[in-house]
């Protein structure tokens, strides 16, 4: 935990009714002044990534704060990026997080559930070997092939030269070690850099390993399947037949170890699971070494082709697969979605697909770009038949979805306008029933900003429909594969003029490309700049919460670390002091939840919960409804007695109430169901008329913390009040 002192006072004792205010932080990575709402902190335990920080007293015995209450704050911005080194690394692994995230949004129902574990995993692994077969696209199609047999290599490739006398499989055997290298480095990527506080929160490490195993296993599989089915192109021996069969054998067991459900899960099935995922990478490293020898050493002639003999194929069927699981996935959601249940379509595990689409389609698109725009590179592929057909139709149905994405976007955001105003506009009427002169223009920035916040309601049914542009891509994966060309099949089909598909896919290999810089100029202002953090940060600070349940190369969970390290905390505050207050705003109530659920029932009777700005019931309950929903959120507060208040207001597009919304007019509750009382709605603005005195109305909060707010401060004194009546019994 560190070995930062705390002050003298601490030492010392607390007094009987002596409580803590420790709050942690959402997704804005606050620095711990703005947090505490103090010049001067100092660090009290943990370290730079994450750490507990106090106000420095100004005096010796001024350590607590007006309301009776000792501050602390925990500071956990640092952990999902830290260093811009590794910021920078999301960057690249951005698809394979996403596809990590979408296993977690599965439904709760048995029957789809384990379906839609087992079709984001497959989908996770062809992930890898897309990019593995981009790679190999740049150093075996582009460099060994193309460009080394006419020895016309441009700079930067002029230092390769020296391949030029070699023969064919030398120069396929030794830049094959290319893609063996941007293998090894996503592992390293993703590589843990620090070990967890305590326990670890998710036991899924020892499933990282086995996944990570299957996952290099079906990477060098892959390419030992290229190299040899290009060699056999030309005569197949009894050498590379056999090499080839045991290559799609390998590929074949990685699949059937993720496809069947429970089997790299399971407690009583692990231990099998880890020797075989283990045996299937030993196999692919001797494999690999023989492919690259038989390869090399093979003096036969070589088929003149435009491009590696295969490869093309060999792409076009990857993608196939990939957007035939894509479809196969959304289907399967949809299916769940239309069977009646009253349930939003997010908390159906919609979200899964969604995400999962993202994932697919920035994969494909990085993938293909990659290869596009090396090929020109490397001097326009001098009239050589161009890209492989399948990476020209896979950067096309790029810029059909995206294209199709903002018309859908911009349609519902249209279509819903009135709706969302209406309601605003109800909101807004209840609130300033009797508006004063003057406050027309206030009011109606008040009611936009209401309907906007509402548009959170409207992200299931954008799901639903986005979740069918699966079909773009499975369309032109089939088109790819039969052999058709775009430029032919849009002056067939559609009568475009000849040059058409070429604008279509330069503006989407040029949209490919403004993505990764914007991504990469994304991350180093994250790091960099606080106000950018705050709007771009939940990318990277959700992305990297969960654990890496399906695939491997993702970055590291930090919840295995804050987490525990929070529950640590508590823990040890609560031994020290008459209670513990937990205050967490939006994702930073998360974290808090969890820890609750961590902590030993002597603990727990000492800690009260305060969350504002949360989206745990409003977003988490519905894009994760197996994992975080009502029942869990339930358990939290009986595990504390229901000491927990949640502040919400009406203009928070994140923030929710947890339980009910407790707006005017809604229809009176259980009053014996605690979890009732927890919700308290917050008018926002608290008026529409600026104070005596002032010139300007209260401001517009929002999703802002908040913590010096009255009605922040009330909710803190009602629950110190509680615990110390607990400190009392």
């Amino acid at each position: 935990m560190g070995s930062h002192p705390e002050s003298p006072r601490h030492r010392d004792g607390p007094r009987r009714y002596d409580i803590v205010e420790l709050r942690v932080h959402g997704v804005s990575g606050a620095r711990p002044e703005r947090v505490l709402d103090r010049a001067d902190v100092q660090q009290v335990a943990g370290d730079r990534s994450g750490g507990f920080h106090r106000p420095v007293p100004e005096r010796p015995d001024d350590a607590a704060d007006p309301d009776g209450v000792t501050l602390e704050a925990y500071r956990w911005g640092d952990l999902p990026s830290g260093t811009v080194a590794r910021t920078l690394s999301l960057v690249f692994l951005l698809p394979f997080m996403l596809s990590n995230v979408a296993v977690w949004m599965r439904p709760v129902d048995r029957r789809s559930g384990p379906g839609v574990s087992v079709l984001c995993r497959l989908l996770a692994l062809n992930l890898t070997v897309v990019y593995v077969l981009s790679i190999a696209g740049v150093a075996l199609d582009l460099l060994a092939w193309r460009c080394l047999e006419v020895a016309q290599c441009p700079a930067p490739f002029t230092t390769m030269t020296e391949l030029n006398g070699r023969q064919v499989g030398q120069r396929l055997a030794v830049l094959a070690l290319l893609p063996v290298a941007a293998v090894a480095f996503l592992r390293l990527l993703g590589t843990r850099r620090s070990r967890p506080a305590g326990n670890p929160l998710w036991a899924v490490e020892p499933l990282v390993g086995r996944l990570r195993a299957i996952h290099v296993a079906a990477a060098l599989a892959v390419l030992d399947v290229v190299l040899l089915a290009a060699r056999s192109t030309g005569g197949r021996t009894a050498w590379t037949t056999v090499l080839l069969a045991l290559g799609g054998a390998v590929l074949l067991a990685c699949v059937g170890l993720l496809a069947a459900p429970g089997l790299l899960d399971g407690a009583s099935t692990a231990r099998a699971a880890t020797r075989t995922a283990g045996t299937l990478r030993a196999l692919a490293y001797g494999l690999s070494v023989a492919a690259f020898a038989a390869v090399a050493l093979d003096g036969r002639d070589w088929p003149s082709s435009a491009g590696l003999p295969g490869y093309d194929q060999i792409a076009g069927w990857a993608k196939l697969g990939q957007m035939t699981l894509l479809v196969a996935l959304s289907g399967l959601v949809l299916w769940h979605h239309g069977r009646g249940d009253r349930q939003s379509p997010l908390a159906r595990g919609l979200g899964a697909a969604v995400i999962a689409a993202i994932a697919v389609g920035l994969a494909g698109a990085f993938a293909s770009d990659l290869v596009y725009q090396t090929g020109h590179l490397l001097g326009g592929y001098r009239g050589d038949g161009g890209p492989p057909l399948s990476y020209r139709w896979t950067i096309l149905a790029f810029f059909l979805h995206v294209a199709a994405a903002v018309v859908l976007c911009g349609a519902l955001t249209l279509t819903s306008r009135r709706r969302r105003w209406r309601a605003a506009a109800a909101i807004t009427a209840r609130d300033f029933p009797v508006p004063p002169p003057g406050a027309a223009g206030q009011l109606r920035r008040v009611t936009k900003a209401i309907a906007q916040a509402r548009f959170t309601e409207w992200l299931g049914r954008l799901a639903v429909t986005y979740a069918a542009l699966a079909a773009i891509g499975l369309t032109t994966s089939l088109l790819g594969l039969f052999g058709l060309e775009p430029d032919q099949l849009a002056r067939r089909l559609f009568g475009l003029p000849a040059g058409a598909v070429g604008v279509g896919l330069a503006v989407g290999s040029y949209l490919t490309a403004g993505v990764v810089l914007a991504l990469l100029l994304g991350g180093i202002l994250a790091y960099r700049t606080a106000w950018f953090r705050r709007h771009v940060g939940i990318l990277w600070d959700l992305g990297t919460f969960w654990p890496r349940a399906a695939h491997p190369f993702a970055p590291p969970s930090y919840a295995d670390r804050a987490v525990p390290e929070l529950a640590d905390r508590i823990t040890q505050l609560a031994e020290r002091h008459a209670g513990v207050l937990l205050c967490g705003h939006s994702h930073g109530s998360a974290l808090l939840a969890l820890a609750v659920l961590r902590l030993p029932a002597e603990v727990r009777q000492r800690v009260a919960l305060l969350t504002y700005g949360s989206p745990l019931n409003r977003l988490y309950a519905r894009l994760f409804p197996a994992y975080l929903n009502e029942e869990v959120l339930r358990e939290v507060g009986k595990r504390i007695g229901w000491r927990w208040l949640n502040l919400w207001r009406d203009t928070d597009p994140v923030g929710g109430w947890i339980f009910a919304a407790h707006r005017p007019g809604d229809p009176p509750l259980d009053p014996a169901d605690p979890a009732a009382r927890v919700d308290r709605r917050l008018r926002d603005p608290r008026d529409v008329v600026p104070p005596s005195g002032e010139r300007q109305p209260p401001p517009l909060r929002g999703h802002q913390p908040g913590e010096s707010d009255p009605e922040f401060r009330a909710a803190v004194r009602e629950l110190a009040g509680r615990l110390r009546d607990q400190g009392r019994t």
